[in-house]
């Protein structure tokens, strides 16, 4: 059998959007992907369907994967013949153990490329505000990391060097060694006024700082029970915070939110609720399988509703293949959402919403095999199924991860057909549904929306004043003090 090919990828430091077009393309080819607990898990969603994950997260107590055993999966599955992709945090160059994984697969005549990624130590605190370099405050910059083979894992460094010949220095992952790390320093030349800035999941909306000093920032972490992953900045350079801080102006700073998705594709509220410093999860993850359509009858009916926007786009497409002119279509076209209406507009065909859709008239209703479950409202109707749309369940193991690492304290449900799979997908993972509850703002867009969420047991349940996202957005930042945890 012919060898496969490993990539071996840096996914940024949090922020999906910081992952390199390469880098991002490797994970859309790849057939295995052996990812670590600090490579953002929604990046996943981009690989193909039938692409097997491999978590190999490590902890400072625990390891899922021990190195020898994540060199040998590499090897294995490059053996089988596979695309593999081996997806770290940051850089895998920085201190990322790329080192020895390559040399593992060159051992083996394994062929390989690394794909650099934005280290945190760099963009964690220009997210925070500071550039680690200033030609007034630090011309001299260094990476450490802040743990090693040493006895105890404490840093056997050249404290003198660092403390007198670095302006700027950042070290990963080193808040168990806080007070070893100032003491060092300090008992080294490095005064003890210097500024120290703690940025705990840098680049992620649930992003933290703390600021101190050498003298005094162990006992204030220590206080605030910071932990990692976090990056520790020493230095001068510090003092631009107040001037150049700007994800933490962001309107839905802080906030961190629980989507219900709905469909299988990039979701536009989701990157809305991103791009104003929101921390979103989209949950459930869906996967979708086209069938076959039968168009004989297509040219017949008076009115066509589509129930989704994805069946729009489905239905057009099998109409190209079957090689039917749109115009042999009769029919008026309408969707039960704004969404759907526009996906129909883009296709260039006019659509009105289904409210307005006269009684009179054959009807022909198309979707996925969900089509059934929200049309009570209408008596006499055809359905085409377009594809079906079924629950990833391969990804609710990452879910409950990601779930574990935040602190949800938004849930937000876009439609009455996103409430049900949402509720199923927490059941199977045995997640208890009234503790998001209890600790969230719990919105729903639309009139309907907010009555399904009550018939589930959503009693808190509230909503904006209209069912769009500028007002789900408006709402959201009215109430950014309200039920979020500190």
């Amino acid at each position: 059998m012919k060898k496969g090919k490993v990539f071996l990828v840096g996914a940024g430091p949090g922020d999906v959007g910081l992952i390199t077009v390469k880098g991002l393309e490797a994970i859309k080819q790849a057939e295995v992907i052996l990812y670590d607990r600090l490579a953002n898990p929604k990046l996943l969603e981009n690989a193909p369907a039938e692409c097997e994950f491999i978590y190999c997260g490590k902890l400072p107590d625990r390891h899922i994967l021990r190195q020898d055993s994540i060199n040998e999966l590499l090897v294995a599955k490059a053996l089988e013949g596979k695309r593999v992709v081996r997806l770290k945090g940051g850089d895998p160059g920085v201190f990322g153990r790329v080192g020895e994984e390559a040399a593992s697969l060159a051992h083996n005549q394994i062929s390989f490329e690394i794909i650099p990624g934005i280290t945190s130590g760099i963009a964690a605190p220009l997210y925070a505000g500071i550039p680690v370099t200033h030609r007034e405050y630090g011309e001299s910059f260094a990476v450490i990391t802040a743990h090693d083979k040493s006895k105890g894992g404490s840093p056997a460094l050249d404290w003198e060097g660092l403390a007198r010949g670095i302006d700027t220095i950042a070290f990963y992952m080193g808040v168990g060694n806080l007070p070893y790390i100032c003491e060092n320093l300090i008992a080294n030349g490095k005064p003890s006024s210097t500024p120290v800035i703690l940025i705990q999941w840098g680049t992620f909306g649930r992003q933290k700082t703390l600021q101190g000093t050498l003298a005094d920032i162990a006992q204030k972490a220590a206080a605030a029970m910071f932990r990692n992953p976090s990056i520790i900045l020493v230095g001068d350079v510090i003092s631009l915070r107040e001037k150049l801080s700007w994800f933490e102006k962001k309107p839905l700073y802080g906030r961190q939110i629980l989507l219900a998705r709905t469909s299988n594709g990039p979701s536009e509220l989701a990157k809305e609720l991103m791009d104003l410093g929101g921390d979103v999860i989209e949950l459930p993850k869906w996967k979708k399988t086209l069938v076959h359509i039968d168009l004989e009858k297509v040219a017949v009916y008076d009115k066509i509703l589509f129930a989704q926007p994805e069946s729009a786009a489905e239905f057009f497409e099998a109409l190209i293949d079957n090689q039917i002119d749109i115009r042999h279509i009769k029919a008026k076209f309408y969707g039960p959402s704004i969404k759907t209406i526009k996906a129909l507009n883009d296709r260039g065909v006019t659509a009105s919403l289904a409210d307005e859709m006269p009684s009179s008239g054959s009807l022909l209703i198309v979707g996925d095999n969900s089509v059934l479950k929200n049309m009570e409202n209408y008596e006499l109707f055809d359905v085409m199924v377009t594809s079906q749309k079924e629950i990833d369940w391969q990804f609710m193991p990452i879910f409950n991860r990601m779930l574990g690492e935040a602190q949800i304290d938004t849930m937000i449900f876009p439609c009455s057909a996103s409430i049900e799979p949402f509720l199923e997908a927490l059941r199977k993972c045995d997640i208890s549904i009234e503790e998001y509850v209890r600790n969230s703002l719990v919105v729903c867009m639309g009139k309907q929306t907010l009555a399904a969420a009550r018939g589930a047991g959503l009693m808190d349940a509230q909503m904006p004043a209209k069912a769009t996202k500028a007002a789900l957005i408006e709402y959201l930042i009215e109430n950014i003090g309200l039920e979020v945890r500190s």
